[in-house]
């Protein structure tokens, strides 16, 4: 993905429901930039395949699929067809997920994440550059090792390159593995401009030409107070969730909000699911989300966003259905037409994360 200028960040959306076809192509005609599909309930790959089929000029991105759960060869055999498919639209997001998620949910090993995220994107770039260059395949790493590449089982080039990949992360290890060897950092939804400043690019070491940073923060926006209300209840029980995970603890102290933290890992072990849900305060809510009428969200995130990011990748999270396809296409149209500047419910002043 090409990064806008710094002031004016791209604007894509973020889907991690079952979001149809037919919904992105209206989203790209209402002017979104680009759609990134997490993996959650979905292949990631088999998604953006569809989307490619339906789209002309929408960038496509994984955000993200889980490395770990497939072998560099596997997973860059899927980004180089996607890639072909796209017409070269496509940036690899990848992700760790935490030790249970590999060990008990995808039966993979885990063992220093960090280090080996580093070795995975760079066989990945070994086993593209021997399709698409003709290098020899030879690497061998610690944790990977891919010597052995036939013409029978190579693809060859498709004339579009090799995918951008872009790394999620959350810990200042893994941050700084993004700087030294990805084309770009993905930041985690429960990234406030805070947290950004102070914890996430001092690890990341880099920024600048070449290197693109995207936010994905939550929304809370609707055509209707109604919908609004129905967006910034999910919205809350989504940050509860995030903020249980003790990976995010260090995020959350940032803002003082460490005790908060553990308790919500402790109601979350004991599956108090709606308890979890109520700690999150207004403070709290305005902290990792964007809040605004859909013709000021635009004015938002640049207030928020436009020093920092390339892209803004909207995370609206409403539950799915047919209605909330519809509005996310009429919010992403307005957010686009950015008429009214200004517009978050409180001050600016009061905001904790706009300070």
């Amino acid at each position: 993905m090409t990064a806008h200028s710094a002031h004016t960040p791209a604007i894509d959306v973020l889907v991690d429901a079952i979001t149809s076809p037919e919904t992105v192509s209206e989203l790209e005609a209402a002017g979104c930039d680009g759609v990134w599909v997490t993996e959650t309930v979905r292949d990631p790959f088999l998604a953006l395949a569809e989307y490619a089929r339906v789209t002309r000029t929408t960038a496509l991105a994984t955000g993200v699929a889980i490395a770990f759960a497939r072998s560099p060869m596997t997973l860059a055999m899927s980004a180089h067809d996607l890639q072909r498919i796209s017409g070269g639209r496509l940036t690899l997001g990848l992700g760790s997920q935490v030790k249970p998620h590999i060990e008990r949910r995808f039966s993979m090993p885990w063992s220093e994440p960090a280090e080996r995220m580093r070795e995975y994107v760079l066989a990945l770039r070994a086993i593209w550059a021997c399709w698409n260059e003709g290098e020899p395949l030879d690497f061998q790493g610690r944790f990977y090792r891919h010597t052995l590449m036939t013409p029978f089982f190579n693809p060859g080039p498709h004339g579009f390159g090799r995918p951008s990949v872009v790394l999620g992360g959350v810990g200042q290890r893994m941050t700084a593995v993004a700087g030294e060897v990805a084309d770009g950092f993905l930041c985690a939804p429960l990234t406030s401009p805070r947290s950004l400043e102070q914890y996430t690019l001092p690890a990341l070491g880099r920024t600048g030409e070449g290197f693109t940073i995207t936010a994905t923060p939550f929304v809370v926006t609707g055509e209707d107070a109604t919908a609004t209300a129905r967006v910034e209840d999910a919205t809350r029980r989504r940050i509860a969730f995030y903020a249980s995970t003790p990976a995010y603890r260090t995020i959350l102290e940032v803002h003082g909000w460490g005790a908060r933290a553990e308790e919500l890992t402790r109601l979350s072990r004991a599956g108090e699911w709606k308890a979890m849900a109520g700690l999150v305060d207004d403070e709290m809510l305005d902290a990792f989300a964007v809040v605004a009428a859909p013709d000021q969200v635009a004015a938002a995130v640049r207030e928020r966003w436009g020093d920092t990011a390339d892209r803004v990748a909207l995370f609206v999270a409403a539950d799915p259905g047919p209605e909330a396809a519809a509005e996310l296409v009429r919010i992403v149209g307005r957010v686009r037409a950015g008429r009214a500047p200004g517009g978050l419910r409180r001050p600016s002043s009061e905001c904790p994360a706009a300070t």
